[in-house]
C-alpha cells in the first residue's frame, strides 16, 4: 500500500474519531430499543471483522474507510455493553463494577500507546490490527456467552428525526474541529462546518422538544446531578487526557528526551490508573462519589500547578512528583464517573445514559486537544512576540514549537539561540499548565455543588 500525503494520513485516525464520537447516542437509543446484550455482539464481532479487513487493505482510501466501520462497531460495543453492565449490577456491586470499567478506560488509554509502539516495532503496522482481530474473537468467545440479555420494555421506536439530527450535528463540528489544525480556525471551510453544526444542533432541539419519546430527555439537564455527571469527562480531558498527548512531545520534542525515557517518565502519570479507579469503588461505600471525585480533581489541579513550577532541564525525579500526583488525582472521578452516567435516569434509560456520557466523554477529548494546542500555540506566539520576534516567521515558528520540532522553530527564527526558544516555551508551557488547573478547580467545584449527596457511613458488608 503505497502512503498519502499528511492530510490524508491524519483521516486514518480521524475517520475513527468521526464515525464513533458521532453514532454514540444513536447507539445507546439502539440498545435499549432492540437488546444490549444484541447490540454488544454485533459491535464486537464488527469490530473483530473489519479489524481482520484492515491487514489486507490495497490502499489508503480503503483503510480510511474502514476504519469509519471500525468506529461504528466501537460505539455499538462500548453503548451495548455499557448499558448490559448497567442491568447486571444494583447498588454497591454496580459501583465496583463500573470502577472497574473505567480502570480498564484508563490503563488503555495511558499505556495503548505504547502496546502498539511495541507492535509495530516488531511486526509492523498491521499487528495492531490483528490484536484488534483477536480481542474481538476472545470477546465473542468467552465474554458474550456469559451476558443476559435487557432491554427498555417502554421503549417505542427509535426516535429517528433526532438521531439524525443530533448525528448530523456532532459529525459537522467533529469534522470542524479535526479541520481547523489543517486548515485554520478561520477558513471559510472550517467556519462552514461549525455554523452547519450549530444549525443541526438547533433542529435537534426543536426535534427533541416535540418528540413524544425523545432520543435525549432534555429535562434531565433541569437536574444537578445529570450535568454534574457530564462535567466529570470534560474535566478529566482538561487534567489528564490532554497531557497523555502533550507531555511525551515536550519531553521528546522539545527536551531531547529519547522514546524510552520519555515513556518511563509517563509512567509515573498513567500507573495509577492501574489501581486508583478501583480504589474509588471502594472508597465510595464510605463517601459519596460527588466528594469522592471534586477531592480527586482538586488533588490534580494541585499537581497542575507543581508541575507548572518546574523548568525544562530539571531531572526526572523531579517530574515524577507532580505527575503521580495528577494521576493519583484524576485516577478517582475515572473510577467512578461511568457508573454515576447510568445512575442518574432510570434504570430501563441505561442505554440512553450510557450514549450521552460516551458522547461527552469522545467529543470532549476531541474539543479539548485542539483547543488547548490552539491555546498553547498563541501563547508560544505571545512569549515570542515579547523577545522581539514578529511576522509571519514569529506565528510559524509558535505553531510548530507546540508541535514539540524545535529544530524547524529555529531554522524559522534563525537569530534567536536554542536556550531563549527553550525559555520562550517553558513560560508559555507554565502558562497553561496554569490555566488547565483553574479549569479543573471550577470544575471540581461544580461536581461538588452538582453531585452533592449527604451520606452515611456503612460498615463492611453491609
Amino acid at each position: 500500500m503505497t502512503l498519502g500525503s499528511p492530510l490524508a494520513l491524519s483521516w486514518t485516525t480521524n475517520a475513527f474519531m468521526l464515525t464513533f464520537g458521532s453514532v454514540l447516542m444513536a447507539a445507546g437509543t439502539l440498545a435499549d430499543e432492540y437488546g444490549r446484550k444484541r447490540l454488544f455482539s454485533l459491535g464486537v464481532a464488527l469490530f473483530g471483522l473489519s479489524s481482520l479487513a484492515l491487514v489486507f487493505v490495497p490502499s489508503l482510501l480503503w483503510l480510511n474507510l474502514l476504519r469509519g466501520v471500525q468506529g461504528l462497531a466501537g460505539a455499538a460495543a462500548l453503548a451495548g455493553g455499557s448499558a448490559a453492565l448497567a442491568q447486571a449490577f444494583d447498588g454497591p456491586g454496580r459501583t465496583r463494577a463500573f470502577s472497574l470499567l473505567g480502570t480498564t478506560f484508563g490503563v488503555g488509554l495511558a499505556f495503548g500507546p505504547i502496546l502498539a509502539g511495541v507492535l509495530v516495532e516488531h511486526s509492523g503496522w498491521r499487528g495492531i490490527f490483528v490484536s484488534g482481530a483477536l480481542i474481538g474473537g476472545l470477546s465473542l468467545a468467552f465474554g458474550v456467552p456469559r451476558m443476559q440479555e435487557s432491554r427498555d420494555p417502554q421503549a417505542r421506536g427509535v426516535d429517528w428525526p433526532g438521531t439524525l439530527s443530533f448525528t448530523l450535528a456532532l459529525v459537522l463540528l467533529t469534522w470542524g474541529i479535526l479541520q481547523a489544525p489543517q486548515s485554520g480556525w478561520s477558513s471559510p471551510w472550517v467556519l462552514a462546518l461549525l455554523l452547519g453544526a450549530l444549525l443541526a444542533l438547533g433542529l435537534f432541539i426543536l426535534v427533541e422538544r416535540r418528540a413524544a419519546r425523545p432520543m435525549l430527555d432534555l429535562s434531565l439537564f433541569r437536574y444537578p446531578r445529570f450535568v454534574g455527571v457530564q462535567v466529570l469527562p470534560i474535566a478529566t480531558c482538561y487534567c489528564y487526557v490532554v497531557l497523555l498527548i502533550l507531555l511525551p512531545i515536550r519531553f521528546i520534542g522539545v527536551e531531547g528526551y529519547s522514546e524510552i525515557d520519555a515513556g518511563l517518565l509517563m509512567l509515573a502519570l498513567s500507573a495509577p490508573m492501574l489501581v486508583v479507579p478501583l480504589a474509588a469503588g471502594w472508597l465510595n461505600r464510605w463517601f459519596s462519589a460527588g466528594n469522592l471525585s471534586s477531592l480527586g480533581l482538586l488533588v490534580a489541579a494541585g499537581g497542575l500547578w507543581w508541575l507548572s513550577r518546574l523548568a525544562p532541564g530539571q531531572g526526572a525525579g523531579e517530574r515524577v512528583w507532580p505527575l503521580l500526583v495528577i494521576g493519583l488525582g484524576s485516577g478517582l472521578p475515572w473510577g467512578l464517573m461511568d457508573g454515576l452516567s447510568v445512575s442518574v435516569v432510570p434504570k430501563e434509560r441505561a442505554g440512553m445514559a450510557s450514549g450521552i456520557f460516551s458522547t461527552t466523554r469522545v467529543a470532549g477529548e476531541g474539543i479539548a486537544l485542539a483547543l488547548v494546542v490552539a491555546l498553547l500555540a498563541a501563547l508560544l506566539q505571545q512569549a515570542l512576540g515579547a523577545h522581539g520576534a514578529s511576522g509571519d516567521a514569529l506565528s510559524l515558528a509558535a505553531r510548530q514549537l507546540a508541535g514539540g520540532d524545535l529544530a524547524a522553530s529555529a531554522g524559522a527564527l534563525p537569530s534567536w539561540s536554542r536556550e531563549a526558544l527553550l525559555h520562550s516555551y517553558a513560560q508559555a508551557f507554565s502558562q497553561l499548565l496554569q490555566v488547565l488547573m483553574v479549569i479543573t478547580l471550577v470544575a471540581a467545584l461544580v461536581v461538588k455543588v452538582a453531585l452533592h449527596e449527604p451520606r452515611h457511613p456503612r460498615r463492611l458488608g453491609n
